[in-house]
């Protein structure tokens, strides 16, 4: 588990992270979500003792991750796929990575099969193309067999097959009890792999939520409604409180009203409903809608559109 109360960073005037206080719990996978300089990379690395906070305290399994005599054991991270020794072989890195924790070369050649590194695992890591260095960076953060995964953006460099296991490396990691957290920009594969969203923006937290209740929160209300009287049934809806719209014939998306009500008003007034769906946001959708007062960096086209 990890925990962060009241955390706080700052460098000079900028103030990066800004009183988060959250819980990263076991068995679910947790997407860290948030725009540019949202102060993403700066928790994770206040996480692992490598940033000092200005304020505030941030716990891994009960403490600070500094008072772990077993680190590796406690915390696997990957923060920058091309940590390594470049000279070196890949399992000559992940050799002397276990040899810190007094780790063998037996699991060394097991994360190496788990990450499918064993036809390479005798080149030069410096070598390396940016996916198989990530699948490297994963070997070398699962070698302690840690009860805490801790990932920053490491669907970087992988093809679809990548893509595709990761996705279930991470689902697999939480299935079996451990505090599974990632950080990624890329909201169609966060959609299909977290269960829980910590999502900030500017240093502060906007959500700490499921994935389902972030999607809802943007979705307004909108109700799907097909319809062969699509035009009776837009008048029936009408009000100062409704929005109708409408991008195809015989198709309504109304906000304001629950599908009860619309179901009720339509039955009533003898009109015939095809459909009748709640509407969710996409999460990138969701995503750009809940930080849209957060971006750090905005190019001239972005900011015409806001």
């Amino acid at each position: 588990m990890i925990e962060a109360h009241d955390l706080s960073k700052r460098y000079g005037d900028k103030l990066a992270v800004d009183a988060l206080t959250f819980t990263v719990r076991p068995g679910v996978v947790t997407g860290f979500l948030g725009p540019n300089g949202a102060g993403k990379s700066t928790t994770m690395r206040m996480i692992l003792g490598l940033d000092a906070p200005t304020a505030g305290t941030v716990r891994v399994n009960g403490r600070r991750y500094v008072e772990h005599r077993d680190p590796l054991r406690q915390v696997g991270a990957l923060l920058e796929a091309k940590a390594v020794h470049t000279g070196r072989s890949a399992r000559n890195h992940l050799l002397a990575v276990a040899a810190t924790h007094g780790l063998g070369r037996r699991r060394v050649d097991e994360v190496i099969d788990l990450v499918g590194l064993r036809e390479v695992a005798g080149r030069r890591a410096g070598g390396f193309s940016l996916g198989m260095g990530q699948r490297l960076g994963i070997a070398g953060a699962l070698l302690g067999d840690p009860a805490v995964v801790m990932l920053d953006e490491p669907v970087n460099g992988l093809d679809p097959d990548g893509i595709r296991w990761i996705r279930g490396l991470l689902r697999g990691l939480a299935a079996e009890g451990r505090t599974v957290f990632v950080s990624s920009h890329l909201m169609s594969e966060m959609a299909q792999t977290a269960e829980h969203l910590i999502v900030v923006g500017r240093g502060r937290l906007i959500a700490d939520v499921s994935l389902a209740e972030f999607t809802r929160r943007a979705s307004r209300g909108t109700v799907r409604v097909r319809s062969p009287q699509a035009t009776a049934l837009r008048d029936l809806l009408a009000g100062p409180d409704v929005t109708i719209t409408g991008g195809e014939p015989g198709v309504l998306d109304v906000s304001g009203l629950r599908p009860e009500a619309i179901g009720d008003r339509a039955a009533a007034a003898g009109l015939t409903l095809h459909e009748l769906t709640p509407t969710e946001a996409s999460l990138e959708e969701a995503f750009m809608t809940m930080t849209r007062d957060a971006v750090e960096y905005v190019g001239a086209t972005e900011g015409a559109d806001r």
